[in-house]
């Protein structure tokens, strides 16, 4: 069951060990309003664990938002996946640190780590840091990171369709987050999480 974590004000800190055979998946959640520090250690210590950690967050105003994500391979034949997809507007500020290493006899690794980014504002900042430390040879890893506007084209289609600007800000910034929800296994949490962000999307977008 995926552990679904609606992060408070102030720092969060989880250090966790995956043992063989082991899979951990986790789901992030920050809602506007809140400042944050989170910083995770994941250490997959035996082969065939598996760790997937996601994470989405929208900031409206002045909240101040750190991630930082250790995933340390430790051993071979593990994997990982880190997906983390936020909004900023207001005068928010968002640092992303995110750094896979992978050990001299942890071969046949597979791990990947992403981190995207949408900006509402010209005073919102987003400061993005995936990281590679790779010290075996056969592995499949990769990172990747973006921040970029919502697109224009993309709602001049939507309102030659008949929907609203705010319907269609809206209806991006959802399916922009929604890869990130999917992940949550329970229906009920699913469905109340995505209710949320579209209640806490439509109330930044009446305010911009």
């Amino acid at each position: 069951m995926t552990d679904v974590i609606i992060v408070p004000d102030g720092q969060l800190v989880r250090n966790l060990e995956v043992n063989a055979g082991q899979k951990t998946d986790m789901v992030l959640l920050i809602m506007p309003g809140v400042s944050c520090d989170v910083r995770l250690d994941v250490r997959l210590t035996g082969e065939g664990a598996e760790a997937n950690i996601y994470g989405a967050y929208i900031c409206g105003g002045n909240e101040k938002v750190n991630i930082a994500v250790d995933m340390h391979h430790d051993v071979p034949y593990c994997n990982s996946r880190q997906l983390f997809k936020g909004i900023a507007g207001g005068a928010s500020k968002v640092d992303f640190y995110g750094k896979i290493i992978v050990a001299k006899d942890a071969q046949r690794t597979e791990a990947y780590q992403e981190n995207h980014n949408i900006l509402l504002s010209d005073e919102a900042k987003v400061d993005t840091k995936p990281q590679l430390e790779i010290y075996a040879d056969d592995v499949k890893c990769s990172h990747g990171a973006t921040i970029g506007r919502l697109n224009e084209e993309e709602q001049f289609y939507m309102r030659s369709r008949g929907i609203s600007l705010e319907d269609a800000k809206v209806l991006q910034m959802i399916s922009f987050i929604a890869p990130v929800l999917e992940n949550i296994q329970d229906e009920t949490q699913r469905d109340a999480a995505s209710s949320e962000f579209e209640s806490q999307i439509r109330n930044i977008i009446r305010n911009i």
